[in-house]
């Protein structure tokens, strides 16, 4: 059943709440793409490999997956700006913490803590949209949110490479802190209230097991959960194996890394805008079904591809490009349809799908991570399975009786 369209309190300015809920989307993506091009100079100073270093990436992976299963119910219960405040206040301090660790192993730990902080921001961001905005404009208001969080890919890995080049790999643990601390006080200031507390939300571990339990029974949430969550592992795959395809496998520079990793990135945005407007002409289920298709052919073509050599450097960043443009897509759609068939609980709703989109992404990346790929065979072969199952699951996993509510939801 559809959540009614009208929403009591519709935001007075929404471009500025809107940009402030982008900014709250872009703080994990900052951590995670900032410091990837000081991972050899972190390497050096704690006298260790890049390889132990990816270990603190796969440490925030994990903060980001368990982060939202406490912040759901907490947003429910306190309200939308409380729990908000205290995790971006962990953030900010666990990001001062890194600046200052005695070893490798305390900046692994510490990038757990940060991640655990950081990750209610895209929650928070997730529940306000539902609670600011009608159900027929989620998907709309996601992929404007997207244009913010594009700013991350384009920007944080030639900032990060040039703070760590100047100024040295601390600093671009300091820069963190203070871009956090300021989307912090944007938070306080512009955001409204969203859904007000809720006393009868328990915090006891039973009643908070049921209700995500009792989620995880709404097929339709389940279904467009678990297909968006599959396409969603292809760019955690990119963004792990990312530097073997291309400073590995392909010798380039880190910093035409860093340009590259920006190109590409320009795909993702790009076609989450295009969404805005096709939304207008066409439901999200629709969409998400044509964008998963045409991504599985892509991949499957890309495996093929890789398998036979065929392709140099300008041939996988135009096969990338392609495959992160579909996520343009199916991100926006797949989110808005699942989170449109929940009437209440949406904090929990939205703590699941960052669980379960960010842990079946830490997983597949562990995945990658430990082929120790010498060619780009194994990684796009990952990304093809990723997206056949998503494809599967959406196909199969929908029931006929629910099309048209959730195309009416959309």
């Amino acid at each position: 059943m559809s959540a009614p369209d009208a929403v009591p309190n519709p935001p007075k300015n929404p471009f500025l709440v809107i940009f402030t809920l982008g900014a709250l989307s872009t703080i994990s993506p900052f951590a995670i793409d900032m410091y990837l091009p000081a991972f050899g100079q972190i390497a050096k100073e704690y006298g260790t490999t890049t390889a132990h270093v990816g270990l603190s990436l796969s440490t925030y992976f994990a903060g980001m997956a368990l982060g939202p299963l406490f912040y759901g119910p907490l947003l429910d219960r306190f309200g939308r700006k409380p729990p908000l405040l205290f995790g971006l206040g962990l953030f900010v301090a666990t990001s001062l913490g890194c600046i200052v660790s005695p070893n490798i192993e305390t900046l692994i730990w510490l990038r757990l803590f940060q991640a655990l902080g950081g990750c209610v921001a895209s929650v928070a961001a997730m529940a306000l949209v539902r609670d600011l905005f009608p159900p027929k404009d989620t998907a709309k208001i996601i992929s404007l949110i997207i244009l913010t969080i594009g700013v991350s890919p384009l920007l944080a890995p030639t900032i990060g490479g040039v703070v760590a080049a100047t100024l040295g790999w601390h600093w671009v643990f300091a820069f963190l802190a203070a871009i956090v601390a300021l989307i912090l006080t944007l938070a306080m200031v512009l955001l409204p209230a969203g859904k007000p507390a809720d006393t009868s939300v328990s915090l006891a571990p039973w009643p908070i097991i049921k209700t995500f339990a009792g989620i995880y029974r709404n097929r339709t949430f389940v279904t467009y959960l678990f297909a968006g969550g599959f396409s969603f592992c292809t760019l955690f795959i990119y963004v792990s194996g990312s530097p073997v395809i291309f400073m590995d496998i392909f010798h380039l520079k880190p910093e035409t890394y860093g340009l590259i990793f920006a190109l590409l990135s320009v795909g993702f945005i790009g076609s989450s805008q295009v969404n805005v407007f096709v939304n207008r002409y066409f439901p999200s289920k629709q969409i998400l079904r044509v964008a998963l298709t045409v991504q599985c052919v892509i991949a499957v073509l890309f495996v093929i591809g890789a398998w036979l050599n065929v392709f140099n450097v300008y041939g996988t960043v135009a096969m990338i490009f392609l495959l992160l443009s579909c996520i343009g897509f199916i991100g926006p759609n797949s989110s808005a349809t699942a989170l449109s068939s929940l009437t209440r609980d949406i904090g929990s709703g939205s703590a699941l799908m960052s669980f379960t989109q960010i842990g079946l992404a830490t997983i597949v990346s562990a995945v990658v991570s430990n082929l120790h790929a010498t060619t780009m065979t194994p990684i796009v072969a990952v990304m093809a399975v990723c997206a056949l199952i998503g494809l599967g699951i959406l196909m199969f996993g929908q029931p006929k009786s629910a099309t048209a509510t959730t195309d009416a939801a959309s």
